[in-house]
């Protein structure tokens, strides 16, 4: 059942219920993957499902935020929220010593409340990898099924497709899924030039971008249902046709999850249940036959770690008794790496910004939205583009860097001998680096006087396949330096001084080693060749029509040049994270091919942080799709007994 739309003393009678349920499921995590499954088992009316979730649902706190939850141009407002962990990295060498906001959904729908819905798939290869090292059935052609049942797709009316290229594979799509996808109704003015101008630097448009290779110009598609015009997530999971939940399936908002509770039977642990706080007051939730960890790539980990499962110089340094030893749990931490470049554009062309500035536009454009369903409110960024790096970067850069890879040593061999390959002549089938142009100021670190009446664009340039690698772990108990613990042993921001290492609040060690290392150097001189393209991109027509001049990083002068090293200092005090980790509890590692955790009975992972090697896509179609087999998976392993 959906949880009451009230925080009332009633909810800690609902824990009390909850626990006293015979659960054959528990699921933690009530996000993108978690509810997925939940909602799949609970299809078997014999089955038990319960989900433990330690935020709330939409309205359930009594915050009016629906409206930007659900409404598409209000996109990025619930970031830094009451729905948001408002986790930070710690101090990153690789990036001038800064630290990062890492927004994580603390929300019953998890991120999928808080991303920016952007809808699309990897290439054929990023998936086929998954299965090279050593994960049978996690292929293309294994995947695909579970990517189509996710989603219902609505073909863009007549009146879109003449006026804009939005070509697609029709029988690539899903058509009965829980999550409905479509093309926006409304783009701004600079999609309509965004084609043509790929189009004139060689780049051709992909017209099946979802069929097993994203590499070319496309229009995006997006998790919006276009009946409503409202956001699609995954609470849409929950409901049936008829708006009703099923009466097997039992949600406990509000509860933090201590740790996995693990029984040694005949020499073996196994998940026997969930320990949580809820209200102040501790509980245990018992189950029968799994528990299912879909806490995400940053929580999985420390969850797992809480547990006494992972890394033993870790969890002694936390005080938590070691169970089972998983020496790679919350390491092969990969993320993709974001620049934002700043151009001044045409002052009389609508910008999303305006609605930022001015109550008027503002109120008119929600208003608009509210009664007919159209306007700016609609709108999101569409314009995208997946090269290879061969189609901007010189070919001895690429030999160079190729000829560096068998020297990372520090990245297991397998995972090598896949990046390695993506410098061949093959590659011209990946998508390495993603270009989004989109109206308004995207950069955190560019901020205009509002009284000069500029308008502007970004150039959003990301790194796909990054070398850069990190890991996630919970903190030693002291809080302090210690060469036993991981590397970043300080505490984050907002946790200077907590003793307590076994609190399922106290924020874990993020760190994602970007630009650090002979790993991070190599992703630092790729971003410099993208960043070089994405200017390059803004300089031809029609786009660069729109655009008077670039802005940030400042044009060259006389004084100022755009040589390496300049674009690499910016690189280095402007990049972010485009909030897409995986690796944590990586599939062929922490956990088998099934994803179950190795040494533990009765627990599986299911969500993004089984990801054993990054993609060419935002993620959200790909947990999706994960959380899918998982639950397939699962029901095929209680069939079989």
């Amino acid at each position: 059942m959906v949880p009451p739309t009230s925080t009332t003393d009633t909810e800690t009678t609902r824990a009390d219920e909850f626990t006293a349920r015979r659960f054959d499921f528990i699921v933690v995590g009530g996000g993108t993957a978690g509810l997925v499954v939940a909602a799949r088992l609970a299809e078997n009316s014999a089955l038990t499902v319960g989900v433990l979730e330690a935020g709330a649902a939409v309205g359930e706190d009594g915050k009016d935020d629906e409206g930007n939850i659900r409404i598409p141009g209000c996109f990025g407002q619930t970031l830094g929220g009451s729905h948001d962990w408002q986790f930070e990295t710690v101090s990153q060498p690789g990036l001038g010593g800064r630290q990062l906001p890492w927004p994580r959904g603390k929300v019953l729908g998890g991120t999928s409340v808080l991303n920016f819905m952007t809808w699309n798939r990897a290439s054929r290869e990023d998936y086929d990898a998954w299965e090279a090292l050593g994960n049978p059935g996690w292929g293309w052609d294994s995947l695909l099924p579970c990517f189509k049942q996710s989603e219902t797709f609505h073909p863009p009316p007549p009146e879109i497709r003449d006026r804009y290229p939005v070509a697609y594979d029709p029988s690539a799509f899903g058509d009965s899924g829980p999550i409905h996808i479509s093309h926006c109704r409304e783009f701004t003015t600079s999609h309509g030039l965004w084609h043509a101008t790929l189009n004139s630097l060689g780049v051709e448009t992909n017209e099946a971008h979802f069929a097993g290779s994203n590499v070319g110009v496309w229009t995006n598609v997006c998790s919006i249902n276009p009946d409503t015009a409202v956001r699609s997530y995954a609470v849409d999971y929950c409901r049936r046709l008829d708006g009703s939940s099923p009466t097997n399936l039992h949600i406990l908002t509000g509860a933090s999850v201590q740790e996995i509770v693990l029984t040694k039977k005949d020499e073996e642990w196994a998940a026997t249940g969930v320990r949580f706080i809820h209200r102040g007051r501790e509980f245990v939730a018992s189950v029968s036959r799994e528990v299912i960890l879909s806490a995400g790539s940053v929580q999985s980990p420390q969850i797992l770690e809480l547990s006494g499962v992972g890394r033993p110089d870790v969890l002694s340094a936390a005080g938590v008794p070691v169970k089972v030893k998983s020496p790679n749990v919350g390491d092969n931490l990969q993320d993709h790496i974001m620049l934002a470049m700043i151009f001044e554009i045409d002052p009389s062309i609508a910008n999303p910004d305006d609605l930022k500035c001015d109550d008027v536009a503002a109120a008119s454009a929600r208003e608009q939205y509210l009664q007919h369903r159209s306007g700016p409110l609609t709108i999101l960024p569409s314009s995208m583009v997946y090269l290879p790096l061969s189609h901007f970067m010189p070919g001895d850069a690429l030999a160079t860097i190729a000829s560096k890879v068998g020297g990372l040593t520090s990245i297991p061999a397998e995972q090598r001998h896949i990046m390695q390959r993506r410098f061949d002549s093959d590659a011209k089938k990946l998508g390495q680096v993603e270009f989004i142009f989109d109206l308004g100021n995207w950069s955190p670190y560019f901020q205009p006087n509002p009284a000069d009446g500029k308008k502007y664009g970004t150039m959003l340039l990301i790194l796909q396949h990054p070398f850069s690698r990190g890991s996630i772990h919970i903190c030693p108990a002291n809080n302090s330096t210690n060469s036993s613990t991981p590397s970043s042993s300080s505490s984050p921001p907002g946790h200077p001084s907590n003793p307590d290492a076994t609190s399922p609040e106290n924020h874990p060690l993020i760190d994602p080693g970007y630009y650090a290392g002979p790993h991070g150097s190599l992703d630092l001189e790729i971003m410099t060749h993208c960043a070089r393209f994405a200017d390059h991109i803004c300089r031809a027509s029609p786009l660069s029509s729109i655009i008077r001049a670039r802005v940030f990083p400042a044009p060259p002068t006389t004084t100022n040049t755009d040589d390496d090293a300049s674009l690499r200092a910016w690189a280095v005090d402007t990049t972010v994270t485009d909030w897409h980790p995986v690796g944590t509890c990586a599939m062929g590692d922490v956990v088998d091919e099934r994803l179950r955790v190795r040494g533990v009975r009765g627990l599986r992972v299911v969500d993004a942080s089984v990801i054993p090697l990054q993609i060419s896509a935002h993620l959200q179609a790909t947990v999706y799709a994960i959380a899918e087999k998982g639950a397939r998976m699962i029901a095929e392993d209680l069939a079989g007994g």
